[in-house]
């Protein structure tokens, strides 16, 4: 598989997991970030309201979707009560440019949520004033980072977040020793010579094609997920596969330093038995008092 080939843009095509509303419109946006990377989203409003002054969202995640899978279908179900919402892909995903293809990064993707601002405040059926943020799974923590910085954001909601440089630096359950972290810096960083030596980065490792029960619970709810027709998409990172060095700029960023100072509406959903919900109680504490 080359992972290092971007997915032409599908205009007039619904390629969605989801089915198309009837109460919405829908057509596909290019825009650019900070860093000049184009991405690719697909903006969603209500039928006949180009004359009025809506209230909208930007909408992300999980970590290794695209926008054809729940960050659409959490656009398109909000679109249908009222908002003007921009599901896209992250830079270095999906439709999105980037190279090489399938990397993450901590800061380039918190200011992809802003590009997605300043893509829904030049709609004209958009009020800026009322632009706001949410962030699924992974991308819960880049849009609390967005929203501690951007202060065009005015609300913020995370769905079952995760904290990714929390989790890449410490492990599930901030279960990493000292040594275990600097084992892995010192293995990401041998890879960084295979690949200078070879002009490209090697993937990481894929996620399984099936259910076992030697992986965690949660591993497996992933697996049935994005790997059978319930949510598979062929851009899906998660069908794909990381460059193995996306791990390292995570190492030394973490996400949530300044939470604090977000003082718009938050609001943090977890789910009473999910595996992660530790990182969103914990984000609930950091936050500002508007929550």
């Amino acid at each position: 598989m080359n992972t290092n080939k971007k997915t032409s843009i599908c205009d007039n095509c619904w390629d969605k997991i989801f089915p198309k509303s009837d109460k919405v419109e829908h057509k596909k946006v290019t825009f650019r970030n900070r860093y000049g990377i184009a991405l690719v989203g697909d903006l969603y409003f209500p039928k006949n309201s180009e004359n009025t002054k809506l209230a909208a969202l930007a909408v992300c995640g999980g970590f290794g979707a695209v926008k054809e899978q729940a960050s659409g279908f959490y656009a398109q179900m909000m679109a249908e009560r009222g908002f003007v919402t921009l599901a896209f892909d992250p830079s270095y995903t999906g439709e999105s440019g980037g190279e090489p293809r399938n990397v993450a990064s901590p800061d380039i993707n918190t200011e992809d949520f802003s590009a997605a601002v300043d893509c829904l405040g030049l709609q004209p059926f958009v009020d800026r004033e009322k632009i706001g943020l949410i962030g699924i799974c992974g991308w819960g923590g880049f849009a609390l980072n967005a929203t501690a910085i951007d202060t065009r954001i005015k609300a913020v909601a995370t769905m079952v977040m995760y904290d990714m440089s929390r989790v890449f630096s410490k492990g599930y359950f901030d279960s990493n020793t000292p040594e275990m972290r600097l084992e892995m810096k010192r293995s990401l960083n041998a890879l960084r010579w295979t690949d200078a030596e070879t002009g490209m980065p090697a993937p990481g490792y894929p996620m399984p094609d099936a259910p076992s029960d030697k992986v965690p619970q949660f591993l497996n709810d992933y697996i049935e997920f994005y790997k059978t027709s319930r949510g598979f998409h062929e851009r899906s990172v998660s069908n794909q596969v990381w460059t193995a060095t996306t791990l390292l700029s995570f190492l030394n960023f973490p996400l949530l330093s300044y939470a604090h100072e977000i003082d718009v509406p938050t609001l943090i959903v977890a789910g009473e038995n999910a595996h992660s919900r530790y990182m969103s109680e914990d984000a609930y504490q950091s936050v500002g008092r508007r929550k």
